[in-house]
C-alpha cells in the first residue's frame, strides 16, 4: 500500500501571512526568503504563493533559476553570493542580485567582463560569519561603486544574531541593539538602501525595517520567540503534516515499547501505531509525551520513533482505529510545540521533510 503521510501546503496561509509582514512593516518592500526549498514548503508551490512580494531570497543560484523557470520577473538575492566566473555568468543570465561579503568577490567584480551585476553589500554587526567587519565598509562600498561589473544602487545589508529578544525588554535585546549601532555607524554617510530585519525583527524591532524587511518563517506561519506560536502574533500555519493510525493494540501493564524499550506501559492499554517516522522527517529525538492529534483530539507520543513508525499512547482516546487521522503538526497542531518538547525550533522541522512524503496544495 501506499504510505499515507502528507505535508498540506496551505498557499492562502502564505498569503495570509505575506500581508502581515506588509502591515508590520508599510514603509519597506518585503523580500520573501525561499532558500531552503521554501523552509521545506517547496518553492514552486511558495513563490506561487508568494507571488506579490518585491522580491525573493535564495541560497543558491540552482533556486533562482528555478524561480524564474516560474515566470516571474521580480528581484531575486543570492544570499551565498558568487564564487566563480561562472557564478557571475549565471547570476547575468538570470538577473539575478548578489551579496558580496568577501574581498575575493571585490576583485572578480573589478575585472569582471560582460553586464555588470545588482549587489548587497554584507556589513559584519556581530553574527560573525559572513560580511565586511565594520572599519572595512566604507572602502568596500568604495571599490564596488567603481567596479565595471556592478550597476544599480549598492544596499546596505547586515543579520542579527538574536532579535527574537524583543525591543523593550528590560535585560533582552541587548545583542541586537549593538548591531544597530554598529551598522549605523559603519553606514553612516553611504548611499542606498538599508536592510536589517528578519522575521523576527519585523515583528519585534519596527526601528530596525529600513528599506527592505527579509522575513523567513513567519511567511510559513512559524513563531521565531521561544515560548510563543506562530498564531500569537496572527500567523497561519502553511503547514499540515499528518498520517493514518496502521493500528491499535492492546498492551498489558510492564511491557516495554519500541526500540531500545525506552517506555514502560503503566497499565493496560491502547497503542496506536502510526505510519510516519524519520524517514518522512518526524524527529527521532521527539520524546514520549510530543503531542499529537489522533483523530482531532489530544494524545501523545511514546516509545522511540523509528524509520517507518511512530507509537502512540490512546488511554484518553478509546475510540481510536486503524485508519484515523493523526496530525503531527500544523491544523490545530503548533509546530512550535512539538519543536519545543523535540530540543529543536520549528524552522528545522519544515525543512526534515522527506522526499517521500506526499506534497499536497491546498
Amino acid at each position: 500500500m501506499s504510505r499515507p503521510v502528507t505535508a498540506t501546503i496551505h498557499a492562502g496561509a502564505m498569503r495570509h501571512n505575506l500581508a502581515l509582514m506588509r502591515a508590520r512593516a508599510p514603509s519597506s518592500r518585503v523580500m520573501a526568503m525561499v532558500k531552503a526549498d521554501a523552509y521545506g514548503h517547496g518553492l514552486e508551490t511558495a513563490v506561487s504563493a508568494l507571488r506579490d512580494a518585491d522580491a525573493f531570497g535564495v541560497a543558491s543560484i540552482g533556486e533562482a533559476r528555478r524561480i524564474r523557470a516560474l515566470g516571474l520577473v521580480q528581484p531575486i538575492l543570492v544570499l551565498s553570493g558568487f564564487d566563480s566566473t561562472e557564478d557571475l555568468d549565471q547570476l547575468r543570465e538570470l538577473d539575478a542580485d548578489s551579496i558580496v561579503h568577501h574581498a575575493a568577490q571585490l576583485e572578480m567584480l573589478e575585472q569582471a567582463q560582460g553586464a555588470p551585476i545588482r549587489c548587497w553589500l554584507k556589513i559584519d554587526t556581530g553574527m560573525h560569519r559572513l560580511g565586511f567587519a565594520p572599519e572595512a565598509v566604507a572602502a568596500a562600498h568604495a571599490r564596488l561603486r567603481a567596479a565595471r561589473g556592478v550597476t544599480g544602487d549598492i544596499v546596505l545589508m547586515s543579520h542579527f544574531a538574536s532579535s527574537d529578544e524583543f525591543e523593550g525588554a528590560a535585560s533582552a535585546g541587548r545583542q541586537t541593539r549593538r548591531q544597530l549601532q554598529v551598522f549605523a555607524d559603519a553606514t553612516a554617510g553611504l548611499p542606498g538602501p538599508r536592510s536589517l530585519a528578519n522575521s523576527a525583527a519585523v515583528l519585534g524591532w519596527p526601528g530596525s525595517h529600513g528599506d527592505w524587511v527579509r522575513p523567513g518563517g513567519a511567511l510559513y506561519g512559524m513563531s521565531v520567540v521561544a515560548g510563543s506560536t506562530g498564531a500569537d502574533f496572527g500567523l497561519r500555519p502553511a503547514m499540515t503534516f499528518a498520517t493514518r493510525l496502521l493500528a491499535v493494540n492492546r498492551i498489558a501493564r510492564g511491557e516495554r515499547i519500541g526500540y531500545s524499550a525506552t517506555w514502560e506501559t503503566p497499565e493496560d492499554m491502547s497503542i496506536g501505531v502510526a505510519a510516519v517516522g524519520y524517514g518522512d522527517g518526524y524527529p527521532r529525538h521527539a520524546p514520549a509525551g510530543t503531542p499529537v492529534l489522533v483523530g482531532g483530539a489530544p494524545a501523545q507520543v511514546v516509545g522511540r520513533v523509528s524509520m517507518d513508525l511512530m507509537t502512540i499512547d490512546l488511554r484518553d482516546n478509546p475510540d481510536a482505529r486503524p485508519g484515523d487521522r493523526v496530525v503531527l503538526w500544523g491544523g490545530g497542531l503548533p509546530v512550535e510545540a512539538v519543536a519545543s518538547a523535540s530540543g529543536t525550533i520549528a524552522y528545522q522541522l519544515g525543512c526534515s521533510i522527506t522526499r517521500r512524503v506526499n506534497f499536497v496544495e491546498d
